[in-house]
């Protein structure tokens, strides 16, 4: 599904986070002073707790990215196996004894 608008900038995430929490106002009370829904406010405070090691169970940014990139590696091993197990026996013993 295609966004609606573009991200909000950094700069305002770590505003509203810092806002909700002050605890000054309730977070559905800031998040529409702010012009972003209740949902919103409450997703960047989880990912915010779960990147500061606060949340548990949660992943950080950073192990979000390497689940990613083993995920990735993951899919070109499967495809390069899958490759492998196509190619002939006799093409692959051959290979084998020229090396």
């Amino acid at each position: 599904m295609p966004r609606t608008r573009p991200p909000y900038p950094e700069e305002f995430r770590r505003e509203a986070i810092r806002l909700a929490r002050l605890g000054d106002k309730p977070q559905r009370r800031l998040a529409k002073d702010l012009g972003i829904s209740d949902v919103t406010l409450r997703h960047w405070l989880k990912e915010e707790k779960a990147a500061g090691g606060e949340r548990p169970g949660g992943l950080s940014s950073d192990e979000r990215e390497e689940l990613q990139r083993l995920r990735d590696e993951n899919a070109k091993l499967r495809m390069e196996r899958e490759i492998l197990r196509k190619v002939p026996v006799v093409a692959r013993s051959a290979a084998a004894c020229a090396a």
